[in-house]
């Protein structure tokens, strides 16, 4: 693609055990935009492309999983990559939802395109998310919304995002994580079961999940 960026700084395409969402526990190849903390490497758009079409020409991997810090920051370098990119494996994108129309951009080459939610949003940034569920719905990509509340996290919180989430995209598929201090904890109280019967009320798609720890996945 003439005049997208060339490099971008990632924290590598490792492979690994997905930890959360719609394909949590599939062996997945990870592309990873560094975040602040992570020794970045500086990859080529076509080193990029040639490093997925070498790692999925192996056995055993389900997918492709774009995330890491602003993914979709990046949509011209991916788009460069991916359109040189020869792996036949279903590629997902792991993205917060702040850039709707970058999904446009890179909806040719994704199979899914999964939002993800930690409740730290402001209304306006949830506004943008369910956008980017609408777009991905136009662009007849699947869509999933993973939610990932806080301890302090309410009911009704988690239950207005879910109704927004219908109306934006009825086919989506929701995961539900519990938060931290229920993951922690022997078994779930009788909260989640009570909220799943809300939530499932207001969206058929739901899933009540508990996330796999490191080391055995990655996200």
């Amino acid at each position: 693609m003439s005049g997208a960026p060339s490099t971008a700084a990632l924290a590598g395409v490792p492979a690994g055990v997905q930890s959360r969402g719609v394909w949590a526990g599939h062996r997945q190849i990870f592309v990873r935009f560094a975040t602040e903390a992570e020794t970045a490497t500086m990859y080529t758009s076509t080193a990029l492309a040639r490093e997925l079409t070498r790692q999925s020409a192996r056995a055993g991997f389900h997918s492709v999983c774009i995330g890491g810090r602003d993914p979709l920051g990046n949509d011209e370098f991916l788009a460069n990559a991916l359109s040189q990119t020869t792996t036949a494996l279903p590629i997902m994108v792991d993205t917060d939802g702040q850039r709707p129309g970058a999904i446009t951009t890179l909806s040719k080459w994704l199979s899914i395109v999964q939002v993800s939610l930690d409740f730290m949003e402001s209304d306006a940034e949830v506004e943008r998310a369910m956008e980017s569920i609408t777009v991905a719905a136009a662009a007849s990509r699947d869509q999933a919304l993973v939610l990932e509340p806080r301890d302090e996290t309410s009911d009704a919180q988690i239950l207005r995002v879910v109704e927004q989430l219908h109306r934006a995209g009825d086919r989506a598929k929701v995961v539900l994580h519990p938060s931290p201090g229920a993951e922690r904890g022997v078994s779930l109280d009788r909260r989640w079961s009570m909220l799943m019967e809300q939530c499932s009320a207001l969206h058929p798609e739901m899933r009540l999940a508990i996330r796999i720890p490191a080391p055995a996945a990655m996200r």
